[in-house]
């Protein structure tokens, strides 16, 4: 990516009582440059940023070019946040996986639904999977110079062959190669597998397993956790596509063979390092493993342990729940069918408070045509017609993960308001635990 290419960084936010605020950065200032160099992304702003010294090139908003000095401590944060962690641009796949949800969408949608991340740099700051498949040598450089690890990387499969036909790039046959160069320099991933049955699972998850288990030695083990999650199909994906989804059996065949692996890795390395995610069970209609089964819980965001960890949150929270509250008040809380048994325990713990009643509705995607579905992927037409006509009391508990992050809309472009007005309910976005509680109290 040329210097050219780099945008100057719009500051979205100053936080109040900061370094920035006291020399009077506003947000719609662009940050051009640190000590001379334009900085590509967060990555290399907190690092310019960490210098002792600093001179700062800045746009304001009316475009007017301001330098600033900087004097502070070592580490010190400036306090500013930006539109966006890339400056350059994203770096996008150049894959075909024929299970890419992105692929699987209705045309017509929000531009922003058909954006192909595969950008290391996401990877590195929040945990998102790449497939390493459109590095350039200088990427490579950068990665190994400012040491950007761990990083999450989407195997699915370590045969060339097999890899290549999941991901349709001649380049993904270089997976065991590009595993040793972390190796080589002492750097560390988290290892994704979306297991498509037929293709990549049985003898084929077997070997995978076993490759990413023999890179897990030395004091940093190169890969340092694998996370196995099922394939998630919709009705709007290519109709020449090779996939089938898991069915309770193949669901049930997994679990037997991932643990019997694990019982292996135990021995071997003392911790479980491949673990399947909590839809598995839900498919195959299996109780979870133990919540000690997730030890630290390193793949938390494939869903592997996720449902233990919300009802752990939710036990703790629940302490402070009153005997009883007046009025009385009923409420529904709108949940994907796929979580409908593992969350009775919490309605049951919230029925128990005297005048409290919540009903929880538990859904199936037909705008996905799913017969199990995760909260997440819920849209606002699979609530219109799961909920029009029923009685939900004076309210609707809504997840707030099936929304935009920074919009209250829906993955089908239906915003929260207009599902409210058809409803005719109030409805509450739930963010956290206590955000459930405060609207159930």
């Amino acid at each position: 990516m040329s210097e050219a290419a780099v945008r100057p960084a719009l500051i979205t936010y100053v936080s109040p009582d900061s370094i920035a605020a006291d020399i009077g950065f506003e947000a719609g200032d662009r940050l051009v440059a640190i000590n001379g160099q334009r900085p590509r992304d967060l990555i290399d702003y907190q690092f310019l940023c960490a210098d002792e010294v600093l001179e700062l090139e800045v746009l304001d908003a009316q475009g007017k070019t301001h330098h600033v000095e900087i004097e502070k401590d070592y580490d010190a944060d400036l306090g500013l946040e930006f539109e966006s962690a890339l400056f350059d641009g994203l770096i996008q796949c150049n894959n075909r996986c024929p299970f890419c949800f992105i692929d699987q969408q209705p045309p017509g949608k929000r531009q922003s639904l058909y954006l192909k991340d595969d950008d290391y740099r996401l990877s590195f700051l929040y945990a998102s999977y790449l497939t390493l498949t459109n590095l350039t040598d200088r990427e490579w450089e950068r990665i190994a110079q400012m040491r950007l690890s761990p990083l999450y990387v989407s195997v699915h499969a370590t045969e060339p062959e097999v890899r290549i036909r999941l991901l349709k790039n001649l380049r993904a046959g270089l997976i065991l190669d590009q595993l040793r160069w972390f190796q080589q320099h002492g750097l560390q991933i988290h290892a994704q597998v979306v297991l498509c049955p037929g293709i990549n699972d049985g003898v084929h998850l077997e070997q995978t397993l076993l490759d990413l288990a023999a890179l897990h030695t030395g004091d940093i083990p190169t890969v340092a956790s694998v996370a196995i999650v099922p394939v998630g199909l919709t009705r709007f994906r290519p109709a020449e596509d090779e996939l089938v989804p898991v069915t309770p059996e193949k669901a049930q065949e997994v679990i037997a063979q991932v643990q019997n692996l694990q019982t292996k890795f135990r021995r071997q390395f003392g911790t479980t390092f491949a673990w399947l995610a909590d839809e598995w069970f839900l498919i195959a209609r299996q109780d979870l493993p133990p919540e000690s089964h997730y030890e630290d819980y390193p793949q938390i965001g494939n869903g592997v342990g996720s449902i233990h960890q919300f009802l752990k949150q939710f036990r703790s929270a629940a302490k402070k729940l009153p005997k009883r509250i007046a009025p009385p008040r009923r409420l529904t809380w709108v949940v994907g069918n796929a979580v409908e048994q593992a969350f009775q325990p919490i309605v049951q713990r919230l029925n128990q408070v005297q005048g409290l009643t919540i009903n929880l509705a538990a859904l199936r995607s037909t705008y996905w045509g799913q017969q199990i579905t995760v909260t997440g992927l819920l849209t606002g037409e699979d609530l219109l017609q799961g909920l029009k006509g029923s009685d939900l009391g004076e309210g609707l508990l809504l997840p707030a993960l099936m929304l935009k992050h920074d919009e209250a809309r829906f993955l089908d472009d239906m915003t929260v308001e207009e599902l409210q007005s058809v409803l005719n309910i109030p409805i509450y976005p739930i963010h956290t635990i206590e955000e459930l509680l405060e609207n159930c109290v």
